[in-house]
């Protein structure tokens, strides 16, 4: 298999880390999107990252996509999310909230990295940024509750843990003003555990 996409793409990272954990050997192009889309839209139209070529050349685009075809192929005794029922929904339900900090703080930070000074709308940076000090703060109080336990009280790492740590490293990064550790204590404890996992080590956030 062959991954496309950077890992400061929090999407890519997170199905980068999931593939490392479930024993799914990929070749991994860190291109930049921007900079190079055409051999992406050789195998996804929307020339959007991550994208995950298959051994047989078929392609799987979007993260939430993807992790649910690799979790279906590595089957229910290993996937990284329960097959059904109400822990299937809290893993997704607490990913969810990771997604959305990851998909605000992009926003934050493109409004300065594609915009001009003068062009910048500083209510709608001011307002992504809001919420992703909301979600930092919600999955807080969930990891303050799992305490040394994963987040959707799962036996082991699951997609819920794998999203909310990414989120947490990619908002420190791209969003340094909002001083995620600080607003988020918790969350930034148990981020540290998942970063030093080997599984995350292998796909460092640049």
């Amino acid at each position: 298999m062959k991954l496309y996409g950077v890992y400061l793409s929090p999407y890519t990272r997170r199905v980068a880390i999931a593939l490392t954990l479930l024993d799914m050997p990929f070749n991994h192009d860190g291109l930049r999107i921007f900079e190079t889309p055409e051999p992406v839209r050789a195998h996804n139209p929307l020339a959007r990252v991550p994208t995950l070529v298959m051994d047989d050349g078929s392609a799987l685009v979007e993260s939430w996509a993807i992790l649910d075809e690799i979790d279906r192929l590595a089957g229910p005794d290993r996937a990284l999310a329960p097959a059904k029922g109400e822990a299937r929904r809290d893993v997704f339900q607490i990913a969810a909230y990771g997604v959305g900090i990851m998909e605000k703080a992009q926003w934050a930070f493109y409004e300065r990295r594609f915009h001009p000074e003068e062009k910048v709308h500083e209510p709608w940076e001011a307002h992504n940024d809001a919420q992703v000090v909301a979600g930092l703060k919600h999955l807080d109080g969930i990891a303050k509750s799992a305490g040394e336990g994963w987040l959707a009280g799962t036996a082991t790492i699951s997609h819920a843990d794998i999203s909310a740590a990414v989120a947490h490293s990619f908002a420190r990064t791209v969003r340094p003003k909002l001083e995620a550790d600080k607003i988020a204590p918790n969350l930034a404890a148990f981020t540290a555990r998942c970063e030093a996992l080997p599984a995350f080590r292998a796909c460092p956030l640049p």
